[in-house]
């Protein structure tokens, strides 16, 4: 008897879960509502269909909220100060630049995959795109290539590791919520993100690039021309700069692999300095002089491109805390486990089934972020019940669901379509496959992975 009143029970948290669901994916992609006050609004109206006494609605909400951006906003922050820096100096141009000279002209389009993926560590996807925007239109220019052979290996770099690679927070996200191990989550990013952004970058995009011939708009072909002969900073201390917190973190993974117990003073610093707020921090800190004061910089210059990048992330650190407080409160209903004991009953594979969850709100919302933050708080309770899996792999998958299929509802989606001067049938042609191979190939890998480790 309390077995068929335990299943009519879950039966109906998954079903006010699903009205939820569908409420929250019609008022932002058909209403155009604000996700984070539609997040709320669905945290809400869950908490209540569910059950839940209204306050203890409230305080899941804020404590979800606040749990979720403690590490997460200053992460935000620092890496987005970060990219300023590398923009503001040049890095970025310099890095590209460097990279096309040492691969040469026929080989450019691999070139601007890695210039893509290594920018795009400390900057956000849109960003990334803005920063690079400009060499994608000069390389073209100068190597009579198509638009898109150049630029699809560039937006494929930094997709990848917008998805895939921590410290970005939409992986940092997923690792917060699975309790998984940052470094080794870097390491396997790392062996999935290059091969999965060569498919979809440089070999999609020689192929796409010969069939749709671009003309970049000339009014942005005209602001983004050089002007000047400005002196770029070094090679080698940009590389150095941007990588810098990556190195740390995998520093801190590598001492606490090799000593556990922390038994040494000198385990305990690697840690320290290997935590994803003091590696950033340090990286910031170290950017004001590598690609600051040694640039001639003032400090009052660099005050205000530190201050002036934050206003811009403000939207993007409200949905990331709102989709934390929907977590929440997903778990303290009951839902999460009523989701976890469906799942595990079923035998469904946890890898599969995050990558799914978040493709599914992906596709409907249009926001990798909230695709992200949604489905880690579904994932969380059915991983908590699935031991053995690895979780650094699950991790990788939500990331890879959460860029499947861009279209028409992703901001991201008109972005490189006016900046590529293409039509919507055009871009889905070209920008929308590339998002899906990038997700499904990562997909693919991801579980051969598995399969192995």
């Amino acid at each position: 008897m309390s077995t068929l009143f335990n299943m009519s029970h879950n039966a109906t948290l998954l079903f006010w879960t699903l009205v939820t669901i569908v409420f929250l994916v019609v008022l932002i992609s058909k209403y155009k509502w604000n996700p984070f006050v539609t997040l709320l609004i669905s945290a809400l109206l869950l908490g209540l269909l569910t059950g839940m006494q209204p306050l203890d609605v409230v305080s899941s909400i804020t404590s979800g909220l606040g749990g979720t951006l403690g590490t997460i906003a200053i992460v935000i922050a620092l890496g987005t100060m970060l990219g300023k820096m590398m923009a503001e100096s040049g890095g970025a141009e310099k890095i590209a630049t460097t990279l096309v000279d040492r691969f040469g002209e026929t080989k450019v389009h691999w070139a601007m995959m890695v210039v893509g993926f290594i920018v795009g560590i400390p900057v956000f996807f849109e960003v990334g795109v803005i920063l690079l925007i400009p060499i994608v239109f000069t390389v073209a220019k100068k190597t009579k290539m198509s638009l898109l052979q150049i630029g699809i290996p560039i937006l494929a770099g930094l997709s990848t590791v917008h998805g895939l690679v921590p410290p970005h927070p939409a992986p940092m996200i997923a690792i917060d919520a699975y309790d998984a191990d940052l470094g080794r989550t870097i390491l396997y990013s790392l062996l999935i993100g290059f091969p999965t952004a060569i498919i979809a970058g440089p070999l999609f995009g020689r192929f796409i690039g010969k069939r749709i011939v671009l003309e970049p708009p000339a009014e942005l072909a005209e602001q983004f021309a050089v002007k000047g002969s400005r002196k770029l900073p070094g090679f080698g201390i940009t590389l150095f700069t941007i990588l810098l917190p990556v190195l740390l973190m995998l520093i801190g993974s590598i001492a606490d692999i090799l000593d556990p117990e922390a038994t040494h003073s000198f385990t305990l610093f690697c840690e320290f300095i290997g935590h994803e707020i003091m590696a950033l921090l340090i990286a910031v800190v170290f950017s004001f002089f590598s690609l600051g004061f040694s640039r001639g910089f003032t400090k009052h210059e660099i005050s205000k491109f530190t201050s002036e990048c934050l206003a811009p992330i403000a939207t993007i650190v409200l949905i990331i805390g709102a989709g934390g407080a929907f977590k929440q409160v997903l778990i303290n209903s009951g839902v999460g486990g009523a989701i976890a004991e469906l799942a595990t009953g079923a035998h469904i594979n946890v890898i599969l089934f995050a990558w799914f969850v978040a493709a599914l709100i992906r596709v409907a919302t249009g926001s990798a972020t909230v695709a992200m933050t949604t489905a880690a708080g579904i994932v969380a309770p059915v991983l908590a019940l699935s031991p053995g899996v690895n979780v650094e792999l699950v991790v990788l998958a939500t990331g890879a669901g959460s860029i499947v299929l861009s279209h028409v509802n992703d901001a991201g989606f008109w972005m490189v379509k006016e900046f590529f001067n293409m039509t919507v049938p055009q871009t889905l042609k070209s920008w929308t496959v590339m998002e899906t191979i990038l997700s499904v190939v990562g997909l693919a890998l991801i579980l051969l992975v598995n399969a192995f480790f």
